[in-house]
């Protein structure tokens, strides 16, 4: 996992909270530890995030409060809720708000661990796609008008002379805008550039 995935513990019981993170360092994971949903609210702004793990039920901010408002800062890391089985329907209501996963307590260390590297995993995965979305869309920036156009119809799944016709151009004009597009967009094949204009938002109408 990249260091900067920090597992946050949002639970109002300092006895979890010190259980919790001694066992999340002893499997090598680096731990912020917060007594309840407002102080991980109040301190944490940046995106250093891997996942939050929290109670479900706390004084104040309650769990599925919390992921609302998390919502709200437009702040998605995976949180996974911890519930008495007693509240195990607050927890499946936490999950029809966004929590990935929920674990009842008293809850197994191997199941509590697999559950935050797999959150963990999830994360890391979310945040290399939003990379990604990034660079391609910057490639797609770097086109000028007349190989945006071309790209369009390869998206629209033109032939080269289809677009030639609609842009007024030669088919042998095509082809080198569409081998510069190629390029500039470093695509090995034609679906690997189609897939990347899809992932930056490029339709056959034109770019969102």
């Amino acid at each position: 996992m990249p260091s900067e995935a920090v597992v946050h513990v949002v639970d109002d019981d300092q006895a979890v909270r010190q259980s919790l993170s001694f066992l999340l360092a002893s499997d090598g994971l680096p731990v912020r530890l917060h007594e309840s949903a407002s102080a991980f609210l109040d301190n944490v702004q940046d995106s250093s995030v891997g996942c939050v793990i929290t109670d479900v039920r706390m004084p104040g901010i309650d769990g599925i409060e919390f992921i609302r408002r998390l919502k709200a800062r437009g702040f998605t890391p995976p949180v996974i809720v911890m519930t008495g089985h007693a509240d195990v329907p607050l927890a499946v209501e936490a999950m029809k708000e966004g929590a990935i996963d929920f674990i009842e307590k008293p809850f197994d260390d191997d199941l509590f661990l697999a559950a935050v590297r797999a959150a963990l995993k999830r994360q890391e995965k979310h945040v290399q796609e939003d990379a990604q979305t990034i660079e391609v869309r910057a490639r797609v920036q770097s086109l000028s008008e007349r190989e945006s156009q071309v790209l369009e119809g390869l998206v629209a799944g033109k032939a080269n002379k289809v677009i030639a016709y609609d842009l007024g151009i030669s088919p042998r004009t095509v082809e080198i805008y569409r081998a510069n597009v190629m390029s500039k967009m470093k695509a090995a094949s034609l679906s690997d550039l189609v897939r990347m204009a899809l992932l930056a938002g490029v339709r056959a109408g034109g770019a969102v």
